[in-house]
């Protein structure tokens, strides 16, 4: 009970933010904030798939820009953002399913599934700058190459394609959903499945024997991470109302990883907050014309990982005299000895 407990705290944390945050920000803000959270779902979707099945997607991007270039074309032919976002959730699943079978069946290690995943990265990214011609277009609308798509509508009331969402309840929707995400990812956690899939991270031969199929579990993890990057790169499309090919480079593919291993990997709540924060840091670094921004942002990034090698909540915690069992999930007070 205390342990449900504990994991509702930061949710319910992110749901009154929801509630209050369009009372005392500024609408720059929220949509900053907004923008934050998307990213920050996209996150999470990573830290439950490296965190609980051992997988390391360093073509995690691939899955948000697919997600975002989704609901772009979607709601331009459609209109209905609902439609969009749930075509921008379940396109990423598909594509994981057809990659995760390939990954996993044919049992690839974790190097090459890393190399693998990096690759099918970069090959969207080239493909996508190279649409700038006419010709690629998916109805009424053209994929822009470089440009990438402009004056993507944001979201809607559902059935009411003119019914637009104001800022406020955008940013409200976002919140919301990511404490959705992060109590769909702990209850699945807790469950039977999420403990097989922990145990599959601890010994893949040990699950095995035990009669346990680890390709379908990894490949059912695979396409979970895959929908929850989807979603985020939908509404981080419907935040900022354009998408362009930077949603598949290396930046973003790697930004995803460092949030993950800043945060703290097999933690929820670490990832999130380093999402936040290092976010809110390269905007802050962006609006300076001082100092050399991606400098100052790497220079920060390594000092955080050599300082903070178990990432951002197992520090706090290990200050506060907590520790944390098996590095995963579990918060336990330090029992003193008899």
């Amino acid at each position: 009970m205390l342990l449900q407990l504990r994991y509702a705290l930061f949710p319910a944390a992110l749901v009154l933010f929801a509630i209050l945050g369009p009372f005392v920000l500024e609408p720059f803000d929220l949509v900053n904030l907004s923008a934050f959270s998307a990213m920050a779902i996209a996150a999470l979707g990573l830290a439950f798939v490296w965190g609980t099945l051992g997988i390391l997607n360093l073509g995690h991007s691939v899955f948000f820009g697919l997600g975002a270039y989704a609901y772009a074309m979607s709601v331009s032919n459609v209109g209905d953002s609902t439609i969009a976002v749930l075509i921008g959730t379940v396109l990423p699943v598909v594509f994981s399913l057809v990659l995760g079978y390939f990954l996993f069946f044919s049992r690839l290690g974790e190097v090459y599934l890393g190399v693998i995943t990096l690759c099918v990265t970069l090959i969207f990214y080239s493909f996508m700058t190279s649409t700038a011609d006419p010709w690629f277009h998916i109805g009424p609308v053209p994929l822009g190459g470089f440009n990438g798509i402009t004056a993507v509508p944001s979201l809607n009331i559902p059935g009411e394609v003119q019914g637009f969402l104001s800022i406020e309840a955008t940013f409200s929707i976002c919140l919301v959903s990511l404490a959705g995400i992060y109590i769909l990812l702990s209850f699945l956690r807790m469950s039977d499945a999420g403990r097989i899939m922990t145990a599959i991270r601890e010994s893949e031969l040990r699950s095995e024997l035990l009669g346990y199929d680890i390709r379908l579990y990894k490949l059912v993890g695979f396409a979970i991470s895959a929908a929850i990057a989807g979603l985020g790169g939908a509404l981080y499309t419907a935040v900022m109302g354009f998408v362009s090919p930077n949603v598949f480079d290396l930046s973003q593919a790697s930004q995803f990883v460092l949030w993950v291993i800043a945060g703290g990997l097999g933690t929820f709540v670490g990832p999130v907050v380093a999402s936040f924060g290092f976010q809110l840091l390269s905007s802050q670094l962006g609006a300076n014309t001082v100092f050399n921004t991606e400098l100052i942002f790497g220079a920060t990034i390594i000092l955080f990982v050599l300082l903070a090698p178990q990432g951002l909540l197992p520090m706090i915690l290990k200050l506060s005299n907590l520790r944390f069992p098996n590095g995963f999930g579990r918060l336990r007070r330090k029992e003193k000895p008899a």
